[in-house]
């Protein structure tokens, strides 16, 4: 199979390519910007113009669809959602025969603007004619050890304690994608999420752990429907399977024993 990866460059791209590779796929990765690979067939797109995306989808008979720009402002749309529009029908065109989305779990509850376009962009990619699949993941476990940093720099670490989130592997991410190329369109939309739910709290102290760190948590109330939706789990998911890469085990991984602050 030839599949066209988008956004390949992103942290997510570098846990997908190597595990199509390894499972067999043909693939075409895109880039904004040229890049040359021994293994990858690398091919520069423009989403916010449409630049490139006939060249790319010629020849594809499957699209992972990674591409995002998850910032505010007019050119999250501009990519996120009219550059999906041009994607799907670049692809139609093309005869495409399969279409995964990679999208969040909790894009269709929690109140962030960048979520709405995710959602938006689902919904481009379900009223398109190729075939298609989505997969709703949860937030990564590097999104959390960077959130919790950003928290930390007044130094306690600051947030609501009740929060609840549901950290998964990236590589877990990329083979449940891959499966699903394999396994064919759904149609549908697929929630994956890590093994475990953590309240923040309970994170923080894993993390601070891991870091030997003898930060506080300051707690703070997130008010109003975002701080309700958070904490009733809007971005945790009952899916199954789960993956099996705990929050520890990424501790483990990124912080061993050398501890830091």
């Amino acid at each position: 199979m030839r599949v066209l990866v988008t956004g390949a460059g992103g942290h997510l791209g570098r846990a997908v390519l190597p595990r199509l590779l390894d499972d067999g796929f043909t693939v075409r990765a895109t880039s904004r910007r040229p890049r040359t690979d021994p293994v990858v067939e690398w091919t520069v797109v423009d989403l916010a113009t449409g630049t490139g995306l006939a060249e790319a989808v010629d020849g594809i008979d499957a699209v992972l669809h990674l591409a995002s720009l998850p910032r505010p402002g007019r050119r999250t749309h501009q990519v996120d959602v009219l550059g999906t529009r041009r994607l799907v029908v670049a692809a139609g065109q093309a005869g495409v025969r399969h279409l995964v989305y990679i999208s969040i779990v909790g894009v269709d509850q929690v109140p962030f603007r960048y979520y709405r376009h995710k959602l938006a962009a689902e919904q481009v990619v379900a009223a398109g004619p190729v075939p298609w699949s989505v997969l709703r993941a949860t937030q990564f476990h590097q999104f959390l050890d960077d959130l919790l940093s950003t928290a930390s720099r007044l130094g306690p670490t600051i947030g609501d304690r009740s929060i609840l989130a549901q950290p998964v592997d990236p590589g877990e991410v990329a083979a449940r994608l891959a499966a699903r190329l394999v396994a064919g369109p759904l149609r549908g939309i697929e929630e994956y999420g890590g093994p475990e739910v953590l309240r923040f709290d309970e994170a923080v102290r894993a993390w601070r752990a891991a870091r030997h760190s003898r930060r506080p948590l300051l707690p703070v109330h997130l008010p109003g429907r975002l701080g309700h939706t958070l904490r009733a789990g809007g971005l945790v998911s009952d899916a199954l399977p789960r993956g099996s890469r705990t929050w520890a085990d990424h501790l483990a991984d990124t912080y061993g024993g050398t501890g830091g602050r």
